[in-house]
Parts: C-alpha cells; structure tokens; sequence
C-alpha cells in the first residue's frame, strides 16, 4: 500500500512537470509566433521584470494591498454567507426567499457594477474593487454551504427534531460538522478566485496602490514584460494560497481522524 503511495505520489509530480514545461513551450510558441514583443514578450524579459520588482518596495506594497483586500472580500462573503445558511438550516422558508437575492447578485455584470460603485462612493477605488469581490464570491461560498448542508444524514436532522434539540445546538453539533470539511476544502480555492476578482476589479477601477493599478499603468505605457510579470505574480500568490490551504486541510483532516479513532 505504501509503495504504490509513493508511486502515484512520483506519478503527480512528473504530469505536473510536464503540464508546467507544457504552458512554457506553449509561451516560447506564442512568442515566436507574434514576432513583436509589444505583443507577447520574451520568457526572459518577463523573468528579468519579475526578479526586478522583487527588489521594488512598491511593489510588495501592491501585492499587500490588493491581499488584504481580497481577504476582506472574502471574509465579508463567507461571514454573510454562513448567515444565510444559517436562516436556510433553521427557516424552511428561507430557502424561496434567498434563491432571488442569490440569483440577482450572480447575474450582475462585473463593470457595471464597478462604474455604479464608483459613482456612488465619489470615485473610491480601493472600494469599489472590494464590493465587486464580495458580490462574486457571496454566491458562490453560499451555494457550496447549501450543498455541503443538504449533503448532512437526512435521518440525524429527522432525529433532532423528534428529540427538540434547540436550532442552536442543531447548528452547533449538526450543521457545523457536517459542512466545515467541506467549506474548508473550497476556501483556498475561493480566496485564490477572489484574488483574480480583486485584481480584475482593480484595473478596471485603476485602483493606484494594488496590483491591478500597476498592470493598468504598464498596459498604457506598453511595458508589456512587466504587465506579463505582475500577471505571473499574480498566479504565483494564487497558486501558493491553494497550497497553504491545501495543506492545513490535510493537518485538520488527519488531526480530526486521530480524535475519532481515540
């Protein structure tokens, strides 16, 4: 059992290997295509912008704004969202009346959204990139604790109401382990497609001190290697947040099986 472990294990790291050197290929391709590096710049000179801004205080002050932002969206949504599931576990009504709010706020076009923000906060475009965020990922943080609580035994609910549990301890000791492994799992994945809401939300809104500032300022001045440098920096934070999340998932997964086997 082990060996064949290690064996899959060696099977994941070399396609993903080959899935990375595949999209590099795939770049030098694209490169030598276009012709014109106003176009598609080098592997290199991207290389060469990303290393530079590494040195550029600026910068690590773009990539913390436009951070903490998404993590402000995010935890906005998910506090709202659990609210709301919240009101769905202990109203059955809640269900018809939260499906239209739910169905409107997916719906809304992003730069609308954001045009209609910014002339109602007096042009703020640290603001703006925020609420856009939280609008896209409020559904989505939702849905998935909607599903995570209709995928709880039927059966032990049926019992909790046969035996009056209180709809605070049916939240607390039913609701609650039920859905946490679940949303825990979806959250790295969540804060890393709020990141590319935020930054998206950012260039549209040319908010000044985040990462989407600086692409849109490189964009207009045709510094392409450095536009292509934030976007692959952008990947990268998103990349390492799905694998900090991934590994606390497996910590808390393989804690809360030591605890059941006690």
């Amino acid at each position: 059992m082990l060996k064949k472990f290690f064996t899959q294990r060696k099977l994941n790291i070399i396609f993903s290997v080959l899935a990375i050197l595949a999209m590099w290929l795939a770049w030098v391709i694209a490169y030598y295509v276009a012709g014109n590096p106003l176009v598609v710049p080098s592997f290199s000179q991207t290389v060469a912008s990303f290393w530079h801004y590494l040195g550029d205080g600026q910068f690590w002050l773009a990539v913390c704004n436009s951070f903490w932002r998404t993590l402000l969206a995010f935890l906005i949504s998910f506090v709202c969202a659990v609210l709301c599931a919240s009101l769905f576990a202990v109203w059955k009504w809640a269900k018809a009346f939260l499906k239209p709010i739910i169905i409107l706020i997916r719906t809304l076009p992003t730069m609308a959204v954001i045009l209609l923000i910014l002339k109602m906060t007096h042009g703020n475009r640290t603001l703006s990139p925020v609420i856009v965020t939280f609008l896209v990922l409020f559904p989505i943080i939702f849905s998935e604790i909607i599903s995570a609580i209709e995928g709880i035994d039927g059966e032990l609910i049926e019992m909790a109401q046969v035996y009056r549990i209180g709809r605070r301890n049916r939240l607390l000791k039913i609701y609650l382990p039920g859905v946490a492994p679940s949303i825990l799992s979806q959250t790295g994945a969540n804060i890393s497609l709020g990141l590319k809401i935020m930054i998206s939300a950012e260039v549209l809104a040319n908010t000044a001190n985040g990462l989407g500032g600086m692409m849109q300022y490189n964009n207009i001045s045709a510094e392409i290697a450095n536009l292509a440098a934030l976007t692959l920096t952008a990947v990268i934070l998103g990349l390492l947040t799905e694998l900090a999340f991934s590994q606390m998932k497996r910590i808390t997964f393989a804690w809360s099986a030591k605890e059941d086997s006690k």
